[in-house]
Formats: C-alpha cells, structure tokens, sequence
C-alpha cells in the first residue's frame, strides 16, 4: 500500500484532463515519518528498560532496519555427523527511541512495524501498546492516548528465541532476530481509511469477472470514525491507466456514528481491460481511494491493480485469465545478504527478482514466510506468479494458542499482500512431519481462513516426509511435494516414474512439485564427476548439479499435469543446521551463490530453456585444472547451433540438441582457449573459457 503525500495526492489531481479543485491548506493525507536514526540498542534483557527514565546511555546506537544476528550467522553445524546445530543468539534484546512530537486535536496517531521476529513487545512513554507475536508480517498500533508532545520514549522488546506459542518452531534457516523492517509513524486525520485490519491498507481490490471487452472490478475500503461526532462524508475510488488517465471511478455517499468503523463496498467496470498476462504483459493499473469531507480529501490510499483471474481446469493445469499457464521457476528464502541479513534496499531486492526474470521463470515460491513487501513489488512489475506462504515448516505445537497464531499470520498474508496480481496461491505448511487430528485441524483452519478472506485465488500446501496421500496433503486446493530423487535418495530419473504413479493414484488431485535441488559449490570442480556426492558432504562438485538438473527438467516437463515445478533454491542462504558443502553454515543448492556474484552452470541450464533472450553459456568454466587430455565441452544455448573452435583454430558448427552442444576436443598441454559463438538474428553471442591441462606435476 501507498500512502500519498499532500504534495503527492495534489500531483494526481490533474488526471484524465479534469482538474479537481481544492482549498489551500487542506488536510489532504495521511503522513509517514520515518523512525530510523537514534535507536539506542542492547542485545540483552535489561529490567525496566520501558521506563521512560531508564538509563539506555551504556547501549549502543543503531539504524534500524536492525537485525542482531550478523555476527554470528556463519555459525553452522549438523546433527547428523554428530555435531551441535550451529548457535547464534536467540533471545530478547532491547531498543529505545526518544522522538518529538506534538499531537495535535482531530489527528490519529500509528506505529508501524514492518517485520520483527519473533515476539515484539512495544511501550510507548511506559505503556504498554501491545505485543505482536509472529516475525514476518508488519502490525501496527494506535498510539494516539499515549503520545505526548514533547520527547515520547518507544520502547521495543523484540526475542527471537522458539516458542510453542508460535510459528515457525522449525526450519531450515537462521531466524535473524531484531526489527529488521520499517518502523514509522503514521498520522491520519480522525476520519481516516482504517489502518488496523490485520496490518493491511485498509483498501483492497480484486477482478471478480472477465467478459469480452469488459472486466468487473470490486473495491472494499474500510474507513473509522474516530471523532467524537457523526461524520457524512463520500468514498472515492479511482482507476487509472499505466498514463494516469481516469479510467473508472465510482462515489459512494457514507455516514459514521463516533467511534464507528465499516467496510463500503465499491464497484467498478472496466472497458476494453489490458490484462495482466503475466510475463507475456504485466499491465498495472493504480486504484486510488480519497475520503471526502465537503468535496476536500482528508485520506488517501493506493495500490496496484492487476487485471486478471487464476483459477484451475479440470485436468489440475493453472490458468491465468482462463487459459492453461505454465508454472516453473524457483524458490527464493527470504532475501539476505552476507553482513547485512535481511535488512536489504529495494536494489538488492530488485537484482534478486531480475536474476531470476533473466533465468526465464514464470514464477517463483517465496519460502517459506511472509517477504518484503518490495518483492511482491516487483512480481508484479516482473509478470512473476507467486505463491507465498505462512510459516508452518517442519514441526507443530496442537495447543488452541498455536492454531491461533498461525491464523493470525494468515490473516496479516492476505490483508498486507492481497492487491498483488502477482501473488497467485496461498501457502497453508510446510512439510509437516507429523499427521494426525491435531495436524488436520490446523491445516483445515488455515484452509478455511484462507477462502474465507480470498475466495478468489487458490490454495496450497507443500507436503514430505509422510505418505504422500496423507490426510495433511489433502486439505488445500492444491498440493505439491518436495522431493529430491538423486540427491538425498535414488536416482534423478525417479522424479517421472514417482510423478506419474502419483497421478495414477489421484488422477484427480492437482499435483505438482513445489522443491527439488542439489547442492554446489563453485569452490568444487569436477568434470566428469566421478561418484555422486554425499549430500551432508563436504564435497558438492558444481559439476552434479548441473547433472542433476539436466535430468529432473526433462522428466518434469514432459508432465503437463504437474501444475507446478520450483526448484530449491534460486540463491545460497544462510541456514544454522549445516555444515557441508565449501562451508559451514549455508544451504548452497541455489543455483545463485549467496553474493549473487556468481551464476552457476545449472542457472544457464535453465535459461537456455526459459528465457526468449538469445543466450550462449559454456559449461565447467572453473573446472581450469583438467585431469585428462580428451574432455567435452558443453554449451547451454537457445539457438538452433553453435560453432566452437579450440586454441585458434578452425571454428566447427555443433547442433544445439535439447539446449545443449556438445563437442570432444584434446587438450594441448599447458594453457587452452576454447571459443564458443552463435548468430541469433544478426546479434552475435560469444563466451570463452581457458582451461590448463599439464602432464607434469
């Protein structure tokens, strides 16, 4: 959601050739101010810290977004060669802010979290506003009664240690502890779009039908009177184009008793509609509401409108806006960086959406919690289809406390992400490794919240471990399993054979495959490899996984009933549970290193199948030292054939067959440069690597 600035909302009001009139000095929207200097901070519990006079001068200063696990997030071990899971800090810290303010009559007041794991505690000049518990969703807090003018201490006790209370209780990754998102405070005249529904924006917008030439759009604006007097007042809400032009609006006259709140449900038709068609044509168009009070708008509120319907045929195949569209693309965790965590910029974010649009995705998984809102951002800029979900991975707690929590973080899913077209399916779990009543009746909940809040998209639930018709794996609309044939067991062919057994067993389910990967280390090189790799190993050679992917994208293509394919994972992340591979400490089956310097070969692999830009890619370009003299080189390339020469000399056309060329060479002894080039309609495509081959020690 966007708030408009005054200077915002005045620049939108000449729109579509209409000029809008407005006094000067109007209160025209909402304000943001931004709480990032002058946090003073301490990775420890300190009693009393909520006073206000409490002495904070020993702490040290930070700017948030803050997370207090950078240090120690490289930290690794596993379990399963007897060694102590890697330790990093879980447990409460303390951040104070001192800000000035002065509150003025006829105004509301809002702290704003963008994200703070696992459990926040928030005080406001020593009172307590509330406590939020769940790590990935922003939530929110009227603070009006308690701000003061003058100096106003916020308090924040944030813990990142487990809890039964809440999720997640497991999972494959570090829990990055502190307030690692936005904090702000916001200001709304009294009557104001309600900012307290869950974290979201208080509007919300959805295609409910396509017709020919024509599209139905709904608008649910939720507004508060929290003035001491009735108030009549309009609800207006516009539609407009990618230009700026008015395209659709619709006036809804209203009245609020004091301290009432309502949802006013809007209508709007579209003609002649751009659809959203994901990456064939990811049209936007912005949907703006304006409460207005004697024809003057006093609040705003916008967000994106992507014209389109999901939906599922009769044979399980996903469609966008009624036709059959092809899901594949990747897993990303939740974004990180090495020395920083999560607290990324939107450009860090932007690369990591780009790298994987670069790769040809059509869509991605964002495992397995709520992520930034700019990722949601940019899927919908990007054309990527998403699904996204709550972070019910691994293990359960069957207390009434935990269901609860976890449909609270349902619930803060759809409220906060709901206006992207992007996002295409909601999540219930994550490979539970127990079944039972306990376990059905938090994924029948989770279920239930989700169509109740958003009939409209579909659901589904990423199933391991147990059978795989297991009562868990049947509650969503969909289910896709997370399975890695040629890694953790048998072979990578199996994935076929296993998928259409599956199908033949439930040839109704909708069934797809929401995981499958290896690891690899750039570090490692082996060409040809000569064993498979131990996968808690601590030799992943690049080599296998560009193998391993090889084999599972020609199975898994061939089976249009999977309704998704996502490998795991896009990027190298950091996860507490292991150590293997080049280090300690990281998941390195990404197919991007975790600096995002490095695309390794099984990256081209798949771009050599997805991407419509023309791209050429040799293979095993750090494999330098060669042990044998008579190698292969491979291309990945989405031309039609590719010419290679070796050391300079005569160049050789190689057909590319199924994205790759293949061609056997011998190697010269000492230093040798092989050259690899393609037309693709008049651009030239080129790429070299030099590799050593010495029959001397």
């Amino acid at each position: 959601m966007k708030r408009l600035s005054p200077q915002s909302l005045r620049a939108r009001l000449i729109l579509g050739g209409a000029v809008w009139a407005l006094t000067a000095g109007a209160a025209l929207a909402a304000e943001e101010t931004p709480l990032t200097q002058g946090w003073r901070f301490t990775k420890a519990d300190a009693v009393g810290a909520q006073a206000p006079r409490f002495d904070d001068r020993a702490w040290g200063s930070v700017v948030v977004p803050h997370t207090y696990n950078v240090e120690d997030s490289g930290i690794g071990g596993a379990k399963a060669r007897g060694e102590p899971e890697g330790v990093y800090y879980r447990g409460p810290a303390w951040y104070r802010l001192t800000l000035d303010q002065a509150p003025e009559p006829g105004k509301r007041y809002f702290l704003h979290f963008g994200g703070a794991t696992l459990k926040a505690e928030v005080y406001l000049n020593g009172q307590a506003v509330g406590t939020h518990e769940g790590g990935y969703a922003a939530f929110r807090y009227d603070v009006t009664d308690a701000l003061r003018s003058g100096g106003n201490v916020l308090a924040v006790r944030v813990d990142n240690a487990r809890n039964t209370r809440y999720a997640p209780l497991n999972g494959d990754f570090n829990i990055f502890g502190g307030l690692y998102r936005e904090v702000k405070l916001i200001e709304t005249p009294d009557l104001h779009i309600d900012l307290m529904q869950h974290g979201g924006p208080g509007l919300h917008v959805r295609t409910e039908a396509l017709a020919p030439g024509q599209a139905t759009v709904s608008a649910r604006v939720l507004v508060r009177n929290d003035s001491r007097a009735a108030k009549q007042f309009e609800v207006l809400t516009r539609v407009m184009d990618a230009d700026g032009a008015v395209v659709a609006e619709t006036r809804t006259p209203t009245t609020l008793t004091a301290g009432q709140g309502k949802t006013v449900e809007q209508g709007l038709a579209l003609n002649s509609p751009k659809l959203w068609e994901g990456r064939r044509s990811p049209y936007l168009y912005t949907v703006t509401t304006e409460i207005l009070v004697d024809g003057q708008a006093i609040d705003s509120a916008e967000v994106p409108l992507g014209v389109r319907t999901v939906g599922l045929s009769d044979k399980g195949e996903f469609l966008l806006n009624g036709q059959p569209y092809t899901l594949y693309g990747a897993n990303i965790q939740m974004p990180t960086r090495f020395g920083k965590g999560p607290t990324l910029s939107d450009a860090e974010i932007d690369e990591d959406m780009q790298i994987m649009a670069d790769m040809g995705v059509t869509a991605l998984r964002l495992a397995h919690m709520q992520h930034p809102p700019r990722v949601y951002e940019m899927a919908d800029r990007l054309g990527l289809l998403l699904t996204t979900e709550v972070p019910l991975i691994d293990d359960m707690d069957p207390s009434d406390q935990f269901r609860e929590n976890l449909v609270q973080q349902m619930r803060e899913l759809i409220a906060q992400t709901d206006n992207h077209p992007s996002v295409a399916l909601w999540g219930i779990g994550n490979e539970l490794r127990t079944s039972g009543d306990a376990a059905n009746r938090l994924l029948a909940a989770l279920q239930s919240t989700a169509k109740e809040m958003d009939p409209s998209r579909l659901t589904t639930y990423a199933h391991c471990c147990l059978a795989d018709d297991d009562s868990i794996a049947q509650h969503s609309d969909t289910v896709s399993y997370n399975r890695y044939f040629g890694w953790y067991w048998t072979e990578a062919k199996d994935i076929g054979p296993w998928a259409d057994e599956l199908h033949a067993r439930m040839p109704s389910r909708p069934i797809g495959v929401s995981e499958y990967g290896a690891g690899a280390s750039i570090l490692h090189q082996e060409d040809p490899v000569m064993r498979r790799p131990v996968a808690d190993g601590y030799w992943h050679p690049e080599q296998w996984q560009t193998t391993f992917h090889e084999v599972h994208w020609r199975e898994m293509r061939q089976r249009p009933y999977l309704w998704s394919n996502f490998i795991w994972l896009g990027f190298d992340f950091p996860s507490f549970k292991r150590n293997e591979g080049d280090r300690p400490a990281i998941n390195d089956k990404g197919l991007v290193t975790e600096d995002r310097q490095t695309r390794k070969d099984a990256y081209y692999w798949y771009q050599a199948n997805w991407a419509e830009e023309p791209m050429l890619h040799i293979t095993s370009r750090r494999d330098v030292n060669k042990r044998i003299q008579r190698v292969k080189v491979k291309v990945f390339s989405n031309q039609a054939e590719v010419r290679l020469r070796l050391n300079g000399g005569d160049w050789t056309a190689v057909p590319v067959e199924d994205h790759a060329a293949v061609w056997e060479i011998d190697l010269a002894p000492g230093e040798n440069l092989v050259e690899a080039t393609a037309d693709a309609s008049g651009r030239v495509l080129s790429d070299s690597v030099r590799w050593n081959y010495r029959t001397t020690p």
